[in-house]
C-alpha cells in the first residue's frame, strides 16, 4: 500500500516522500522559515517542507539580495528551524561562495550544515556548471535540492530579479540536476509554458516560485504569504493572511494602555 501524506499527518517527511508524490499526483508545499516559532507553526499545520533560505539576508537583514549571507548565518538559523520541526522536512541554502569554488568545498560545507543543525537537505543554484559539485554531495549520501531558472545568487550577472526565458538553457541545466542526483529542483520566475515542459521531462519534482501552476509543488516566502512584509509584494506571492495588520494594531493597543496607566491591570500584578 502506498504511503499518502495528508496536511494533518505528522510522520516525518523525508526525501523517498517527495518522489512518490510525484508519483502519486500529490502536490508538495514548502514555504522559507528562519526562526524557531514560525517553522514549529508551519510544521503543525502539516507542511511539506520548510526552506531555511538565502533569502534571509533580504526578508530579515533588510539587504537588497542574497549575496552577504554566511553560512554561519544559515546554520544559526537553520539550526533553530530543524529544531522546530518533527513533520516538515528541512532544506537549508548554501550561501553565495560556500560551493562555487570546488566541489570539495561544497561537500564540507554542505555536511557542516547538516551536522550542525539536524535539516534533511542542502540546496544549490545553478544547472549544468555544478552538476559535479551536485554529484560529489549526492555522492556522500546529502540530498541536494537543485534550482534553476532565475537563481537570486547570480542577480549581479543577469542585472536583476528577471524572468528567466530561454527555455533549451533552462531545460538541460534542469536535466544535468536531476542527472547529477537532485531529490527535487525549484522553479523560479520562469514561463508557466516552459516549466510544465520540465515537470513532464523530469522524474524528480519541480517546485515552483513565479513559475506558474503546472510544477509539482509551490514554494513561497514565509513571510510574504502571512502578509509580513510591508511595501513590495512580488506579483507570484499571495497573501493568505495580513499579520503585519494584526501586528501594528497590537502594539498600538499596548503603547495606548501603557501611556494610560490601563496597563498593567491587578490581574498582571503579583501580590
Amino acid at each position: 500500500m502506498t504511503k499518502q501524506i495528508t496536511q494533518t499527518d505528522t510522520k516525518p517527511v523525508t526525501v523517498p516522500d517527495f518522489l512518490l508524490a510525484k508519483s502519486q499526483g500529490r502536490k508538495l508545499t514548502v514555504a522559507t522559515a528562519y526562526d524557531f516559532p514560525s517553522a514549529k507553526i508551519m510544521n503543525e499545520a502539516g507542511i511539506d517542507c520548510i526552506l531555511v533560505g538565502d533569502s534571509l539576508g533580504m526578508v530579515i537583514q533588510g539587504k537588497p539580495d542574497p549575496l552577504s549571507v554566511t553560512l554561519k548565518q544559515m546554520i544559526y538559523h537553520a539550526e533553530m528551524v530543524a529544531r522546530a520541526t518533527s513533520h516538515s522536512l528541512v532544506v537549508v541554502d548554501l550561501p553565495f561562495m560556500t560551493y562555487q569554488e570546488s566541489a570539495q568545498q561544497a561537500l564540507k560545507n554542505s555536511g557542516k550544515v547538516l551536522k550542525k543543525t539536524g535539516a534533511h537537505a542542502v540546496k544549490l543554484e545553478g544547472g549544468r556548471r555544478i552538476a559535479e559539485t551536485i554529484r560529489a554531495i549526492t555522492n556522500a549520501d546529502i540530498p541536494v535540492m537543485g534550482h534553476v531558472g532565475l537563481t537570486p545568487q547570480s542577480v549581479r550577472r543577469i542585472g536583476g530579479f528577471k524572468m528567466q526565458r530561454n527555455e533549451n538553457e533552462i531545460l538541460q541545466d534542469a536535466l544535468a540536476v536531476e542527472e547529477a542526483g537532485a531529490f527535487a529542483i525549484v522553479l523560479e520566475c520562469i514561463p508557466p509554458d516552459i516549466a510544465q515542459k520540465i515537470s513532464s521531462a523530469l522524474k524528480i519534482p519541480t517546485i515552483g516560485i513565479g513559475a506558474g501552476p503546472h510544477c509539482d509543488g509551490q514554494v513561497l516566502v514565509g513571510h510574504d504569504l502571512l502578509g509580513l512584509t510591508t511595501g513590495f509584494h512580488p506579483r507570484f506571492s499571495k497573501k493568505y493572511a495580513d499579520i503585519a495588520d494584526i501586528i501594528k494594531a497590537a502594539i498600538a493597543s499596548y503603547c495606548s494602555e501603557v501611556r494610560t496607566g490601563k496597563f498593567p491591570g491587578p490581574e498582571h500584578t503579583f501580590k
